[in-house]
């Protein structure tokens, strides 16, 4: 067995990931299922409607989606640091690393808001991005419901602003420190803001978003196409995208059809037929 997966280090990889993958569930579920229960917006259960495919995009998106947004992150990398002078790109580099985290959760937020704003103005970023919000019941687990092709895109958008800046450096001890741990980080708050609980943060929501603040993001019909950012609703204040009351949405969900299916939610996006799909105009769209 050790010799196999000394000349099988894929394998080992792999096995090591889905280890990794189940250990993460496990921590979440422990942590949210119990508060889910305790204080839900509304009652619902562990095993809601369509519960299998956000568990089934959960492994998908966490196997491969980083290995889909390697290649054009490094890419994109490369070409920053070709095109854009030294000065620019190396300005950060005498920072500490504290600061240079708040700095790039800051500026990776921004890139991250304008990902996901274009994500739901041009249709055909909406075509993809429509599976996160086709979940009817939003919890904890739904942080994880997404096309890859829309996750990709909106984690580029931010690592593009962390690398053009110089928060995220391709060169030197770490490379890859500073845009892991934002992307660490977004992804566990990710889960807070997703999930069934109707803690509100009083003052401090206008400083770090809560799961009302994204709930409302959510929401089927009423204030569509707000709250964008996933951590920093400042950055929404300052683009007139900003819309938190005391209350509650009543539904969740999009009117764009989309299938029920994990297959069909990945497939169908990118056939030719979903070209000429009608989808949520301009300022009709859900918030993811």
């Amino acid at each position: 067995m050790t010799e196999f997966l000394a000349s099988h280090q894929h394998v080992l990889w792999f096995a090591s990931n889905v280890l990794r993958a189940c250990l993460l569930l496990a921590v979440v579920t422990v942590v949210f299922a119990p508060l889910e229960h305790m204080f839900a917006v509304r009652p619902g259960r562990l095993f809601e409607r369509g519960w299998s495919v956000n568990l089934g995009w959960y492994f998908f998106n966490g196997l491969l989606t980083t290995l889909l947004l390697t290649p054009p992150a490094l890419l994109i990398a490369w070409l920053i640091h070709s095109i854009l002078p030294g000065a620019v790109t190396g300005m950060a580099a005498g920072l500490p690393l504290w600061a240079r985290m708040v700095a790039a959760m800051v500026v990776g937020e921004i890139g991250f808001y304008w990902g996901h704003r274009w994500s739901h103005e041009l249709p055909l970023l909406w075509r993809f991005h429509a599976v996160h919000h086709s979940a009817e019941h939003v919890n904890f687990l739904v942080n994880t419901r997404g096309h890859p092709i829309d996750l990709v895109f909106t984690r580029l958008c931010g690592l593009t602003l962390l690398y053009a800046t110089g928060l995220a450096s391709p060169v030197g001890p770490n490379p890859s420190l500073v845009p892991m741990l934002v992307l660490f980080i977004g992804s566990l708050w990710s889960f807070f803001i997703h999930a069934n609980v109707r803690w509100r943060l009083g003052p401090f929501e206008e400083i770090i978003a809560s799961p009302a603040f994204h709930h409302w993001h959510h929401t089927l019909e009423d204030h569509k196409d707000h709250n964008y950012s996933s951590m920093l609703p400042f950055i929404d204040r300052l683009f007139g995208t900003f819309y938190l009351p005391r209350t509650w949405p009543k539904d969740y969900g999009t009117s764009t059809p989309v299938p029920e299916t994990l297959i069909g939610q990945l497939l169908e996006p990118l056939a030719p037929a979903a070209m000429g799909r009608p989808t949520a105009p301009v300022g009709r769209s859900n918030q993811a």
